[in-house]
């Protein structure tokens, strides 16, 4: 049970997680200013502004590289996992939704004309544009650094 509370007082996984938590919080915001809706689903959901992946590995990186050193291997495994993170977001994930937005548009137009199609549509906000990983890579260093204090 102590190692559960070693967990609970790991400070470095602890930011990362709230730094997560904000950016998903800010894509509500962003749902809710660009949308004029509240919609919750955002809370939850991959894909929208800001990137909450990158956020999260990217406050990961921060915050290791500020507890263990900029020159330690700690900070460099952190920072290859952020990379790699970072690129599946605005790469393969981005990719993977454009190729569910062009299926979704073969299904509407194959069973347009009344035909029946039991299969769900595929979701396809699943990824980020790289603006989206820069922002979510700035929101994660700016909530380390100024979580500096508690490491």
């Amino acid at each position: 049970m102590q190692d559960f509370g070693d967990i609970l007082n790991n400070q470095v996984l602890l930011v990362a997680i709230i730094a997560c938590l904000v950016a998903q919080l800010c894509k509500l915001l962003v749902e809710l200013t660009k949308n004029r809706k509240f919609n919750l689903r955002s809370l939850v959901t991959t894909g929208g502004m800001p990137s909450a992946h990158s956020a999260f590995v990217a406050a990961l990186a921060s915050g290791v590289g500020q507890k263990s050193g900029w020159s330690s291997s700690e900070f460099a495994i952190a920072a290859i996992f952020a990379v790699i993170v970072m690129y599946d977001a605005a790469g393969v994930r981005q990719a993977a939704g454009k190729q569910a937005r062009i299926l979704n548009q073969i299904i509407d137009e194959l069973f347009s004309e009344g035909k029946d199609f039991n299969e769900d549509r595929l979701k396809e906000l699943l990824g980020h544009t790289p603006f989206q990983v820069i922002v979510g890579l700035l929101l994660g260093i700016a909530i380390s650094c100024l979580a500096a204090p508690a490491y």
